[in-house]
This record gives C-alpha cells, sequence and structure tokens, in this order.
C-alpha cells in the first residue's frame, strides 16, 4: 500500500453549535473509520496496537444531545487556547 495517499488527520476535531438551542458541548457524533496500525502481542497473548493511522475518515451525522436535532447543527472555528487566553478568561 502506498503511504503517500495516507491521510493527514488534523490533531483537533471539528467543533460544533447546535443553532437552534445554543448547546456547544454535547453532540453525539457518528464517524467511520478506515485505519491501518500495528499489532504487537505478547508471547502471552496480550495485544498493544501502535503506529495507528487514519487511511479514511467519513463524519456521517452529528445530533444535538439536548434537543435531538442534526438539521440545526453547524460546524464551527476551533479556536487554539493558549495560556494567556485561558487566564484571560478564568480571571487568573
Amino acid at each position: 500500500m502506498d503511504t503517500a495517499s495516507d491521510l493527514v488527520v488534523d490533531a483537533e476535531p471539528p467543533r460544533y453549535r447546535c443553532t437552534a438551542c445554543g448547546n456547544l458541548t454535547r453532540f453525539e457524533v457518528t464517524v467511520s473509520r478506515r485505519t491501518r496500525s500495528f499489532h504487537h502481542y505478547t508471547v502471552g497473548g496480550e495485544l498493544s496496537i501502535e503506529d495507528t493511522v487514519v487511511l479514511d475518515e467519513e463524519y456521517e451525522s452529528v445530533v444535538c444531545r439536548w434537543c435531538g436535532t442534526a438539521a440545526s447543527v453547524v460546524q464551527i472555528p476551533s479556536v487554539p487556547l493558549d495560556g494567556e487566553t485561558l487566564g484571560a478568561e478564568s480571571g487568573v
């Protein structure tokens, strides 16, 4: 298999907002992923999975846990939080 075709996956998953109820924190997200990984078994039969690469990823649905709608859920830009932002927001 050609590793050049492997997907580069963002470290941050998408953020969502429900425009119907304002929810920013609770969503049921259904995702299909195809991955390749190294499976290492010990002599005793214990499995350790390493070096997982996402080859394909498809977000199938995102449903608001508060009001149950999928039609009003939108993806919003992720805002990276640094120490200054966190300190300013928390009043520290």
